[in-house]
């Protein structure tokens, strides 16, 4: 990939130059960044990434998806793929469950997956240039501008297209640029280290603590002797002292630690907004494309990317938007019938999980939350009867984010 680091052939080389090509502009070098722009680009779109950092170098994290990943990327995948996954472990107050996958989860490397969709893209024929920090955007009338920086020797320079997709994240600058509300996030930290003796590499155990979290524990393995042991909190110290603490329970040593802001989805966010005469999106993380019941947005924002990308080519409507908002609804649902649980409601959960559930939960993935839905009621009415009393009596979970 360092090919991707040289500077954009035809930048013009005076302290404040402007670029006449119209084309999409995307604004960061996300993993959804990357998707978006290959999908243009191999339907014939021109397309460009601006991404800040002089080297595309990202930041390290190891991160556990479906298999669905597989469907949506193809070779694009593959390299980024350390392990997989066919079991999980639950534990909460002395119980436990086991569930056997049908399809095994993924364990990633984030940044290898970042650096491969980006080799991707350039394939296709879509332009990067690193080294280029975005400070906002606004409409001329006959197109958008967009104010970026160079980092080489800070000078601006105007970049004028018709259409701009927002891959930067949850504090994306695109959108507030654009009028976007700024999103809620949540903070995740993980521990890298050494597996337990009795732990196979090809199980994943899950702890759920609902004095420390309201969401849970994981040890995920992303080899036969190493994995990552973190959670998601609600405030970023008190997250961190969480997991030190449950590290020593376990008889754990932290070799080294990673952390992120995960935006909380709370409804869905149009992904879509005139600016003027262009148009302004948002993929993944800018979009809060997250399944809030796990907090992950890999898979869901590469959906995001495959909407946004059928709305540019086809300048309408997408099914797979559609779609998407379908399945992050569902997970919103969920995780508002979850999120006030105590520990003695996740020891009944636990104990309500039959043969039949389980198996509902081996055959379809947590990214197609309403099938997993539909048949664990079927197999386990009582667990419906659990989810709606969680709806009834734990209040609203989020509030919702500000009006513009």
């Amino acid at each position: 990939m360092n090919s991707l680091s040289g500077q954009n052939s035809h930048t013009k080389s005076q302290s404040h130059a402007t670029s006449q090509k119209l084309f999409v502009a995307v604004v960061g070098g996300s993993a959804a960044g990357f998707f978006t722009a290959s999908l243009l680009a191999q339907r014939g779109v021109p397309v460009q990434v601006f991404e800040r950092a002089e080297t595309l170098e990202p930041i390290s994290r190891t991160l556990i998806v479906t298999h669905k990943l597989r469907t949506l990327l193809g070779r694009a995948a593959a390299g980024s793929v350390v392990n997989e996954i066919r079991r999980f472990e639950l534990f909460t107050d002395g119980r436990a469950a086991k569930i056997q996958l049908n399809e095994p989860d993924l364990i990633i490397e984030r940044s290898t997956l970042i650096r491969g969709l980006a080799d991707e893209a350039r394939r296709a024929g879509a332009e990067i240039t690193l080294g280029r920090r975005f400070h906002g955007l606004h409409s001329n009338g006959a197109s958008l501008v967009l104010d970026v920086e160079r980092s080489a020797d800070g000078a601006r320079e105007e970049v004028r297209t018709q259409t701009v997709v927002g891959s930067d994240g949850a504090a994306s600058r695109v959108a507030q640029s654009a009028g976007w509300p700024r999103q809620e996030t949540v903070p995740l930290v993980q521990a890298i280290v050494e597996l337990p003796k009795d732990m196979p590499a090809e199980t994943v155990r899950v702890w759920f603590v609902p004095d420390d979290t309201p969401y849970f524990y994981w040890l995920i393995p992303d080899s036969a002797n190493r994995g990552v042991l973190g959670l998601i909190g609600e405030s970023g110290q008190e997250t961190r002292k969480h997991l030190e603490r449950f590290l020593e329970k376990r008889h754990l040593e932290p070799i080294s630690f990673q952390g992120a802001r995960i935006p909380v989805y709370n409804r869905w966010v149009p992904v879509k907004r005139k600016v003027g005469a262009g148009d302004v999106y948002l993929v993944g993380d800018a979009a809060a494309q997250v399944k809030v019941t796990t907090v992950g947005g890999i898979v869901t924002g590469f959906r995001g990317a495959l909407g946004v990308a059928e709305s540019i080519v086809n300048r309408g409507a997408s099914p797979e938007l559609r779609r998407l908002r379908r399945e992050l609804d569902m997970h919103l649902l969920l995780r508002r019938s979850l999120h006030h649980f105590q520990q003695s409601d996740y020891s009944r959960l636990v104990d309500l999980l039959n043969d039949s559930a389980r198996r509902s939960l081996s055959d379809y993935s947590r990214d197609e939350a309403l099938k997993v839905i539909w048949h664990i009621c079927l197999s386990q009415p009582r667990l419906l009867l659990m989810g709606l009393r969680g709806l009834l009596t734990g209040g609203r979970m989020f509030a919702p984010p500000p009006r513009t």
